[in-house]
């Protein structure tokens, strides 16, 4: 099992078109993802790199039946409009790599999508990949990186951080753990699906024998998840490493996220909230592979 998508998801890309569309689109075909529509107002008929190209998400799925997952790649001002459409369409899981998006715009997604019981990943997500079996998104860059750096293993992976969810990756599996399930949260101060709700969904993959988190400092989403596992939601050995240590408070560290301000979302209060809970806390990007053998 996997976690999110797997070969046999369906998905379709919003503004397939634009040139961001049509890199994202044949990189996830050449993967091997089942990009099965996409769409683009006013070029209906047309197709990129194969795949039928509709005006509207209704009528896409009216022709080509089921969708799983949509990624949309429109611009933050069109990207309230893109997300309603397609959860008004019954599609339940939303991946949104647009930045800046603003926040009452980001509220509302949200809002709508837990109310619809729609999984929505990120603002600001580089992506998910499963190895072997399908990507969404451009999570890996290239096909040929992405072979290399997400071998199928047994190694969950949760980042906070795009490019770290593939050196990461690359580093579990070069040390021959391999991965189940990659996923980047997002770069964005507002979310979907959080570090808590991926453990709990690896907790139930019964290919998962341990998850790496790569945390950063903004945010609660550390805290969220150590009060998780101090709960019992997660049982599984939890690998975690916290970025950002030495940043002074109020600047931001790469990501319009990653602020901190008062004492939640600091450096300190994530470790402390990661020790408190039992989780394995790594001193620095290499000592991951060092914790992960001890507990492996």
């Amino acid at each position: 099992m996997v976690i999110l998508i797997d070969e046999n998801t369906r998905v379709l890309v919003q503004r397939i078109t634009g040139r961001t569309g049509e890199f994202a689109t044949r990189y996830m075909l050449e993967y091997g993802t089942k990009v099965v529509a996409g769409v683009t107002p006013g070029r209906g008929g047309s197709r990129v790199w194969g795949v039928p190209v509709f005006d509207s998400v209704k009528e896409a799925l009216e022709e080509v039946g089921r969708v799983d997952a949509t990624i949309t790649l429109v611009p933050p001002a069109h990207l309230l409009e893109a997300v309603t459409e397609a959860v008004e369409a019954g599609i339940s899981y939303v991946l949104i790599p647009t930045e800046r998006v603003p926040v009452h715009d980001a509220m509302r997604i949200l809002a709508l999508a837990r109310g619809r019981g729609v999984r929505v990943q990120g603002p600001g997500s580089f992506g998910v990949i499963s190895p072997s079996k399908a990507v969404m998104g451009w999570v890996g860059g290239s096909l040929e990186l992405a072979k290399e750096a997400f071998v199928p293993g047994k190694v969950g992976v949760i980042s906070r951080s795009g490019g770290q969810t593939t050196t990461t990756s690359w580093a579990i599996s070069r040390a021959g753990f391999g991965i189940t399930t990659a996923v980047h949260t997002g770069s964005e101060p507002l979310v979907g699906l959080t570090e808590a709700e991926l453990l709990a969904m690896f907790e139930e993959d019964e290919e998962t024998d341990a998850v790496v988190l790569f945390a950063e400092i903004g945010g609660v989403q550390e805290e969220e998840a150590a009060e998780f596992v101090s709960n019992g939601g997660f049982t599984k050995p939890l690998v975690a490493y916290v970025a950002g240590r030495m940043l002074p408070k109020g600047m931001r560290f790469s990501h319009a996220s990653a602020m901190v301000v008062g004492d939640r979302g600091s450096a300190e209060s994530k470790i402390r909230a990661f020790k408190e809970a039992g989780v394995k806390l790594a001193e620095s990007p290499k000592h991951i592979i060092e914790l992960l053998r001890d507990v492996l």
